[in-house]
């Protein structure tokens, strides 16, 4: 070991999330605030969008990145990029590797930020060869934003959410024609105007109700086969296939400390303060519910900063905590635990299916503690939120509190 240091928080992963954790905490004075990240340089996901829609006036990805950076910086926080966390050696001590070599970290509160992936191609179990040629949008973005390569001449989208338009761009700018966006659903899940605007400006359809059925070609992809809910196939040629969304916690780091994990978010459960079942260590942004945009993540990241500062001033954890759970089509909530604190942002829902006119109802022992139509469509790959003022009547002797959409 090459040497074994105490700060007073410790901070993992320097995405937004976790750097404005970092800024908040140092700029309130609580101590030295460590960030830590295996990535070269710090800032997240957003380094390789260049796309705007990062806060006002048509921020970039790269600059809303900097920004991050230059507050936790600014603030007081040290931030140290190449820095990989390996084990628990202790409920509040962190190994790391890094090209200085081993080193044991002991914290007073450890806050783990480590973001989410996409699930590629392999995590899908989309069957076929191995040809050059997919990608993730993460991928992608890097391939082209970063490293300026070649991606090819025709490609396919798999997925119309968001992030999936977001692909599209990206492969726009990269000169790559796109032959289609194909999505499971009966209709896709981006705004309305955004799908628009690729369908009738750009030219490019939108294939519902259709899955990718296999991969094909040698050396490189040729063309993908897809089957759609009827039962019947199609082949589309293309050299270049992009599997967007599907997002899933980072949380290799979370299940190695023995944190409960939540089933549907599949990131640590936390309650409304982003404490975790240990006490000392927090978790904030995307790797409690992946994948939300970073303008949300920075605002649970100012949140988390003054939990544990509340923390490390007089110690308080709650001794336990109610489950929060959630019946289909809903997916997930988050924060899925419930203590006496009130969620700042308030809950994170998602579903599985289109609901037109969406009724949620939160029950605890059959008792209503909330009942309200949302003014929205819940759809899916789409959030929507509900606000904690129903907490208050939550038992704390009761049994799991449960949520359904009608």
């Amino acid at each position: 070991m090459r040497g074994e240091r105490l700060v007073d928080v410790l901070v993992v992963g320097a995405g937004p999330a976790g750097l404005a954790t970092a800024a908040g905490l140092a700029a309130a004075g609580v101590g030295e605030v460590e960030v830590v990240d295996r990535e070269r340089q710090a800032g997240g996901v957003p380094r390789h969008c260049a796309h705007g829609g990062f806060g006002l006036l048509g921020t970039t990805g790269p600059q809303f990145a900097e920004r991050c950076v230059a507050a936790a910086v600014g603030t007081g926080a040290v931030l140290r990029t190449g820095v990989t966390v390996t084990a628990w050696a202790a409920p509040l001590t962190l190994d790391t590797t890094s090209p200085r070599g081993l080193e044991r970290i002991t914290a007073r509160a450890v806050v783990l930020a480590t973001g989410a992936r996409e699930r590629p191609r392999a995590a899908r179990l989309v069957p076929g060869t191995r040809p050059a040629g997919v990608f993730t949008t993460g991928e992608l973005q890097q391939a082209v934003h970063l490293h300026h390569q070649h991606i090819g001449t025709r490609a396919v989208v798999v997925g119309a959410e968001p992030v999936s338009f977001a692909a599209l761009d990206t492969l726009r700018r990269a000169g790559v024609a796109v032959a289609a966006l194909v999505t499971e659903h009966p209709r896709h899940q981006a705004p309305r105007v955004r799908a628009l605007e690729a369908r009738l400006r750009r030219g490019v359809p939108v294939l519902t109700d259709a899955t990718v059925a296999e991969l094909l070609g040698r050396g490189r992809l040729s063309g993908v086969r897809l089957r759609h809910r009827d039962g019947r196939t199609a082949y589309v040629p293309c050299d270049a296939v992009v599997f967007t969304g599907d997002f899933v916690p980072d949380h290799e780091l979370a299940r190695r400390g023995g944190l409960s994990m939540d089933p549907g978010t599949r990131g640590p459960a936390v309650d409304g303060a982003f404490r975790t079942d240990a006490r000392g260590v927090f978790a904030v942004g995307n790797v409690l519910h992946a994948a939300e945009p970073a303008h949300t993540v920075v605002c649970e990241g100012a949140l988390a900063a003054a939990a544990v500062r509340d923390y490390l001033a007089d110690g308080d954890w709650p001794p336990a905590s109610v489950p929060l759970r959630v019946t289909a089509p809903l997916a997930w909530i988050a924060p899925n635990r419930l203590t006496r604190d009130e969620p700042g942002c308030g809950f994170t829902l998602r579903t599985t299916e289109f609901v037109p006119r969406p009724a949620l109802m939160i029950t605890q022992d059959g008792r209503t503690l909330h009942h309200a139509r949302l003014r929205r469509p819940a759809v899916p790959n789409r959030p929507f939120r509900v606000a904690g003022a129903w907490v208050a009547r939550v038992d704390a002797g009761g049994g799991p509190v449960r949520v359904s959409l009608g």
